[in-house]
């Protein structure tokens, strides 16, 4: 299990998106953002999630990085 995030929550989401395809990026130290999530389709047509380090509430956050991985229809027009 790999560490993405300090959070168990997030950290799961996060592992469930790259195993479904998606690949994250670490954001640099002087980001607003914790990392960002590309889906498969890697173009600028293609769906991304930014990934927060402290969100208020950390469970609705992986919440919506599963909701987002299982709406993402890119899958489809790739294929």
């Amino acid at each position: 299990m790999a560490k993405y995030h300090p959070n168990k929550e997030i950290n799961a989401a996060i592992e469930h998106a790259i195993s479904n395809g998606w690949r994250f990026e670490k954001a640099g130290p002087r980001a607003h953002v914790y990392g960002v999530l590309y889906c498969a389709l890697a173009n600028r047509s293609g769906c991304r999630h930014n990934v927060h380090g402290t969100p208020r509430v950390p469970e609705d956050h992986a919440d919506r990085i599963y909701k987002r991985v299982k709406d993402c229809t890119c899958q489809e027009r790739s294929a």
